[in-house]
């Protein structure tokens, strides 16, 4: 039985929490959510929220115990680019891109 939970529009490039996403998908998710813990990175700390609801999702709506899950996908996808301008040179104006992420924890019990 798998059930996910899902962080959307997180201020935050996709590839920088991909980086840490690889470390983690596959493990048993006690372990998961402790190795997150001492990662010093905020792409660490969006994905142990992130997986801590999965884990809370799994315990309250599927009555599954935290002891058995594992981390069956990490999913990053892009979010909406948010646009800002900063003034240049000689009245022009040079665009900052500001990406979101959406984040997908799947979490299962493996049989």
């Amino acid at each position: 039985m798998e059930v996910k939970a899902l962080t959307k529009y997180a201020r935050m490039t996709p590839s920088k929490i991909r980086d840490v996403a690889r470390q983690i998908q596959g493990r048993p998710a006690l372990e998961a959510a402790d190795l997150l813990r001492f990662i010093p990175r905020k792409s660490a700390r969006l994905l142990a929220k992130t997986l801590n609801s999965a884990i809370a999702n799994a315990e309250a709506n599927k009555n599954l115990s935290a002891k058995d899950l594992f981390v069956v996908s990490i999913t990053i996808g892009q979010g909406p680019t948010l646009r800002r301008f900063r003034p240049a040179a000689k009245g022009s104006a040079h665009p900052i891109r500001k990406s979101t992420s959406h984040i997908t924890v799947v979490v299962g019990d493996k049989k």
